[in-house]
């Protein structure tokens, strides 16, 4: 994400609006007269500037494609989503701060394809069954809890998903961590040829 910050234009309208009406109501033929002004704009349009500090936007940067048509495919789908998980965020306030998290590990898991190709097969699964079964349980939670009247079976569904996120969560995370095994294998081959060649040398 790129962060742009961009600066309000209410101080430049109010240190202008400050020069206009001392022109119209002031004399303006000495020097005094100028600077005079010239202070007045300056503080009119920094104490704007504290009050309007602009806004800040965050832009997705575009990825640049793998070069493998089936990595890309599913890093493309993966954005629509992404895109619905996050619609549904404000429509499941009851379980929110899960679905958050769920969200976070997902974009790592994508994250995590786009620079290591090679998971593709453990993500395609992720994309094809775990993310359309989770976004299902989360319109059922978005249904259900809306209902004006609540049985026992509509509440026990509601407590039931609840639980089940909590597990789902646990899921996407060990996935993740999965993505790594190759990694850490290659790591600990380095440091068992690391430690060989310093014994080979005496320095351990």
């Amino acid at each position: 994400m790129l962060e742009i910050k961009k600066k309000s234009a209410v101080p430049v309208y109010g240190a202008g609006a400050v020069f206009v009406l001392y022109c119209l109501i002031f004399p303006l033929y000495r020097t005094w007269h100028f600077i005079i002004l010239a202070v007045a704009a300056v503080l009119c349009y920094v104490l704007l500037s504290m009050k309007f500090t602009g806004t800040t936007e965050f832009v997705e940067i575009p990825e640049e494609p793998t070069g493998n048509a089936e990595v890309d495919a599913l890093l493309d789908n993966s954005k629509q989503t992404i895109t619905e998980l996050n619609a549904l965020r404000e429509k499941v306030p009851g379980v929110r701060q899960k679905l958050d998290e769920i969200i976070d590990v997902t974009e790592m898991v994508f994250k995590k394809l786009h620079s290591t190709p090679s998971v593709y097969r453990d993500v395609k699964r992720f994309a094809d069954f775990y993310l359309p079964t989770t976004i299902k349980l989360l319109r059922t939670y978005e249904s259900f809890s809306t209902k004006s009247v609540r049985g026992e079976h509509i509440e026990e569904t509601l407590r039931g998903i609840d639980s089940a996120l909590d597990s789902v969560l646990a899921s996407y995370q060990k996935l993740y961590d999965s993505l790594y095994k190759n990694v850490a294998l290659d790591i600990e081959t380095d440091i068992i040829v690391l430690e060989n060649l310093l014994k080979q040398e005496g320095l351990m």
